[in-house]
């Protein structure tokens, strides 16, 4: 019986050549193969030996560890490297989006505002902002007239002109669900030409927005939503053609010069008579008047959008539709919009809102 502990021949092998730091063999793409000395890493590849075999039955020459392919290194820097670059992207994009506006509803005043998949869309700003915005009728010894309101509280408080109620005995309210509601005034400011009415029982009314005048710019786009020629709810769209233009309106109930015994309810569907640059438009504005720093418009305003809602592409409202120029057709009767429109800065309205609901100045 042989001894398996006494030394067994061993094959002859000529001496190694100088030392020659191995060099990696790349076997398939992310697989890297060392061929001998070193850590075996767990998971890596051996590949079959390359060198001379020995005589069938023979030991090796001294066992050498092989050293197993450093896969999973190379696997784990490549998907770090990956990861980075991904993550890297998404908070980009997350800063972008939320330096573009997409934030959540902390950042917006209360009331409506535009979907962020309708933002800047005509059709978006008036899905949002119609529901806020109503038809008025006001009635009185000289007849009846049509306007527009802005709804500010959901108990029914409703912005709109002073010349739209003045002189009236009774108002009476459309809500763009074609719900009616009666009306009381609650404070009026003919020198601002801006009155607070309120409707009575009502409840879970759509609000409107309330921007900031201040950061309108000319060139900015905006919407026009009112209740021209009785048409609820209308819709036109245009840009800010100018800023601070001087307006002056009639503050009597008729618009016209009481002295002259001419005390009559203007009708706004008429077209209401203020005054620009020292000319009169729409008729005479009367003896008493008021005058005001304007937005300029040219989104279509017809007689009956006085009261209702001049919008950014946000969504809020930046004014109150006050005044248009509708040149008179040869039949004497007023004629369409011409692109000359104006509205209080919603700026003056916030800051009026107090006097109004104690009864205001007039």
């Amino acid at each position: 019986m042989t001894d398996d502990t006494q030394p067994q021949p061993q094959p002859y092998y000529p001496p190694r050549p100088p030392y020659d730091p191995a060099q990696p063999i790349t076997t398939e793409p992310g697989t890297t193969v060392w061929p001998s000395g070193g850590h075996v890493p767990s998971g890596g590849h051996v590949p079959p030996p390359t060198g001379p075999a020995g005589p069938v039955g023979a030991f090796p020459a001294a066992p050498t560890p092989h050293r197993r392919a450093r896969r999973g290194v190379g696997l784990m820097a490549a998907v770090a490297l990956a990861a980075a670059a991904i993550g890297g992207g998404t908070a980009t994009l997350v800063q972008q989006w939320t330096a573009d506006g997409g934030t959540s509803a902390s950042s917006a005043v209360s009331g409506t505002n535009v979907s962020a998949s309708s933002k800047g869309t005509v059709a978006g700003v008036a899905q949002a902002v119609s529901p806020s915005i109503v038809e008025i009728s006001a009635s009185s010894n000289a007849g009846k007239s049509t306007g527009s309101g802005v709804i500010i509280t959901g108990d029914g408080e409703i912005v709109t002109n002073n010349h739209v109620i003045s002189g009236a005995s009774r108002i009476s309210v459309q809500t763009s669900d074609g719900k009616s509601y009666d009306a009381k005034v609650v404070g009026t400011d003919p020198d601002k030409d801006l009155a607070l009415i309120k409707l009575e029982g009502a409840s879970g009314l759509r609000t409107a927005t309330l921007g900031d005048s201040s950061r309108v710019r000319v060139g900015d786009g905006v919407v026009a939503i009112g209740s021209p020629e009785g048409l609820t709810g209308t819709v036109t769209s245009g840009i800010v053609s100018a800023l601070d233009r001087d307006v002056t309106v009639a503050k009597d109930d008729g618009g016209q010069d009481q002295g002259q015994g001419q005390g009559q309810q203007y009708d706004p569907r008429q077209g209401w008579p203020f005054e620009f640059g020292g000319q009169q438009f729409n008729g005479d504005t009367g003896s008493s008047k008021t005058t005001y720093k304007a937005i300029q418009t040219d989104a279509s305003l017809n007689p009956g959008n006085s009261g209702g809602a001049l919008i950014n592409m946000n969504g809020e409202i930046i004014g109150i539709n006050s005044a248009m120029y509708s040149p008179s057709s040869s039949s004497g009767s007023s004629a369409g919009s011409v692109g000359l429109g104006f509205a209080i800065p919603v700026n003056t309205l916030k800051a009026d809102l107090d006097d109004l609901r104690s009864g205001g100045a007039g």
